[in-house]
């Protein structure tokens, strides 16, 4: 969205008070770049206000019934999409790209078997870990960040519907969205902290976004 925006262009800007005195206008040179910037983050600010006002109170502790082993292994697994989500905030691709890997060789190690649920559940929780596993797969050869932030988005998807079917004892997850990334359309990933670092434009606009959802788990 910032490919035009770098020239410059005089901007009229108006001041009036009405009741005391008449309107006054100021011509101003503004580089059109920081223009563009500036209305992008009143853009980002203005929707999460707007969407936090009707955001959800976190709901009290859920449950997360299946074993420590099964938990030990999901939580090595979110470690990994941390450092993940770490490396695309800083648009670091080597680092993202080894993150990537990490965690798909951890996601493929993860003990689904010994989840004690119906075949029907188990088959579901099967092939999300499968579909995480081959979108990782074709990670490293994305070739430019965006190309491999789509990717961490759609990881991110299916990463937090399996964290909804199983639990991860003892952990707090959240669930946040940036309404500005990819050209608008908006887009989920998760954090271990309520803080916003958005691994969809790193620097750019570091802190848009909202926390959308809260798992909390006993």
């Amino acid at each position: 969205m910032f490919d035009s925006c770098f020239q410059s262009r005089l901007i009229i800007i108006t001041f009036a008070n009405e009741e005391k005195h008449p309107p006054m206008n100021f011509r101003l040179g503004v580089p059109v770049g920081t223009l563009c910037i500036a209305v992008a983050l009143f853009g980002c600010q203005s929707s999460s206000t707007k969407s936090g006002e009707t955001a959800a109170t976190p709901a009290a502790a859920l449950q997360a019934p299946y074993s420590q082993v099964y938990y030990d292994s999901l939580q090595t697994v979110m470690q990994a999409y941390y450092q993940l989500s770490a490396a695309l905030v800083k648009a670091d691709s080597v680092g993202a790209n080894l993150a990537a890997a990490s965690l798909k060789q951890h996601m493929d190690s993860l003990p689904v078997s010994s989840l004690q649920m119906d075949s029907s559940h188990l088959s579901i929780i099967t092939g999300t870990t499968g579909s995480i596993s081959a979108e990782l797969a074709g990670f490293e050869g994305e070739k430019d960040l965006e190309g491999k932030r789509s990717s961490f988005q759609m990881v991110s998807e299916m990463l937090f519907d399996l964290v909804k079917n199983t639990g991860l004892k003892g952990k707090t997850i959240y669930h946040q969205y940036c309404p500005m990334a990819f050209d608008d359309k908006g887009a989920y990933w998760l954090s271990d902290k309520p803080e916003i670092f958005n691994p969809y434009f790193g620097d750019k606009m570091l802190h848009c976004g909202e926390t959308k959802d809260t798992l909390s788990y006993q």
